[in-house]
């Protein structure tokens, strides 16, 4: 049978509408998700290796800030890392995970920047592992001014000068300066003049020590009365921060801002009298179980957590809270407000309490 062009057409269309209302009603069942989500979870690496020189100030990593986004540049997550949950479900597909130490967009002292940005692929139905290697994003450089130069210029200000911003560098300044990686250039500033000293690119993760003095000349013809000043790059202080992951060190818990986190501390069984700072996020343990929510019954114990959002027994610290003080201050029956709250403790790690490694026989506490 030979059919007709306008019967082709109808049954075309027909099938068309068939299509469309039978993808409809697989949207209304929710066949079209189907696929299964995929999960992230994001941590820092667990190795440190740090390249770091005396004076850089480490901040604290539950303070960084975490953004996920998805291919479209939707976030799905903005906010401290401390805060973000264990894991995330998300859709299969391509996703931007970015974390920084602290916003940064002008010249600043002591504010250094560590972040990372890493693009992955969250495979359906999977679970993936994402480690953060934290090196620093910014520049900065340090001054060293020479007494002579102090008798020299007197009145003189020192600038330190950048397409987006300036510091005035005080000849007592010890701290060191930040700057986003570019050109930075210090300027003499003698009431209304300004003297170009110098220019340099400085590139991320590298930071500078100058030193500044000035010598006498017999140059009579000098406009600054035969002085000439020095500048010279101490080669010695020139260093890059190369990489900051965050992890395990030797010699780290001697005090509590250097004290070792929850991952960190899993990992060093028997240290004693040591500081390990974590969010308090449960109690009332027993060898199988532990509750995250209020209220407690518990005053002898609580858990201690990498994130304030940590509900996992396995990835936590038991803290064990013998009478006196200490327990008065941080049991979650008494003081249910700490819930999720940042506290740095000292004490020995031990194998296992309640069935995970712990802390007992603790000296000291410090709320954050």
């Amino acid at each position: 049978m030979i059919m007709k062009k306008s019967d082709f057409r109808l049954v075309l269309l027909t099938a068309v509408s068939i299509a469309l209302i039978t993808m409809q009603s697989c949207e209304m069942l929710g066949l079209a998700s189907l696929v299964p989500d995929g999960e992230l979870r994001v941590s820092f690496a667990s190795e440190q290796e740090s390249l770091t020189r005396s004076g850089l100030e480490i901040p604290d990593t539950s303070d960084f800030l975490l953004t996920v986004r998805d291919s479209k540049g939707k976030i799905v997550y903005n906010g401290t890392y401390g805060d973000s949950p264990e894991s995330f479900s998300l859709n299969p597909g391509s996703y931007t995970v970015t974390v920084i130490s602290e916003e940064f967009s002008k010249p600043a002292f002591s504010a250094p920047q560590f972040g990372d940005e890493q693009c992955v692929m969250i495979p359906s139905g999977k679970t993936l592992d994402l480690k953060l290697v934290c090196s620093q994003i910014n520049s900065g450089i340090r001054l060293s001014i020479d007494p002579r130069f102090l008798d020299a210029y007197p009145e003189g200000v020192l600038l330190l000068k950048s397409s987006f911003g300036r510091l005035v560098y005080g000849y007592s300044e010890r701290r060191i300066a930040y700057f986003k990686p570019g050109d930075v250039s210090l300027i003499l500033n003698e009431g209304k003049t300004d003297q170009l000293l110098m220019t340099r690119e400085l590139k991320a993760r590298e930071i500078l020590e100058l030193k500044i003095g000035v010598a006498s000349g017999n140059g009579s013809g000098n406009a600054d009365g035969g002085k000439s000043i020095i500048l010279q790059l101490d080669t010695a202080r020139v260093w890059k921060s190369d990489e900051y992951v965050i992890g395990g060190e030797p010699g780290k818990g001697n005090v509590t801002y250097d004290a070792l986190t929850v991952s960190e501390a899993l990992k060093c069984v028997g240290e004693e009298d040591v500081w390990v700072c974590g969010h308090i996020v449960g109690g009332d343990l027993s060898s199988s179980s532990a509750s995250f929510d209020k209220p407690f019954e518990s005053r002898t114990n609580l858990l201690l957590g990498p994130r304030s959002s940590t509900d996992d027994k396995e990835a936590c610290l038991s803290v064990q809270l013998s009478s006196g003080e200490i327990r008065n201050a941080l049991n979650l029956v008494d003081n249910p407000e700490l819930l999720g709250r940042k506290v740095c403790i000292k004490g020995d790690i031990v194998e296992s309490y309640y069935g995970i490694p712990g802390i007992k026989n603790i000296t000291e506490y410090e709320l954050m």
